[in-house]
């Protein structure tokens, strides 16, 4: 069953624009609107500088937050969202942000890769944090 779900979840994300982390890294100033749809204790912790905590994107509350968060943003701004709550084959939050964002119509939309965590991905290989 485990092998059927990470397969369903792959193939759902097949299609979702992505940016690795390093690419990001080197363009946090490029205007881009970056938003953190997991867990408010990681985003409390630490997170990429200047992302807006709009999540967790896999409960009804957290789709508010998002809707909330972008409701004035141009609808072609680029936005980059990211979780890192779990390995990336089975995050709950990335599929569910980028449909909603899609759904409201912005046309820019990547998701952070972080294939195994925020911690190991972003943090471990000291990329800009804040707290």
């Amino acid at each position: 069953m485990k092998t059927l779900t990470i397969a369903l979840f792959l193939f759902q994300t097949a299609d979702v624009p992505r940016v690795q982390p390093k690419e990001l890294a080197s363009h946090l100033d490029d205007k881009a609107a970056i938003l953190q749809v997991g867990p408010n204790v990681l985003y409390r912790s630490k997170h990429i500088p200047g992302a807006i905590y709009a999540g967790p994107a896999s409960k009804p509350e957290g789709l508010s937050l998002l809707r909330a968060a972008v409701a004035d943003l141009p609808r072609a701004r680029e936005i980059v969202i990211y979780c890192g709550c779990c390995p990336w084959d089975r995050c709950p939050n990335i599929k569910p942000a980028i449909d909603t964002l899609k759904q409201m119509g912005f046309t820019k939309v990547k998701a952070l890769y972080l294939e195994t965590n925020f911690a190991t991905d972003w943090i471990d290989h000291q990329y800009p944090v804040e707290h």
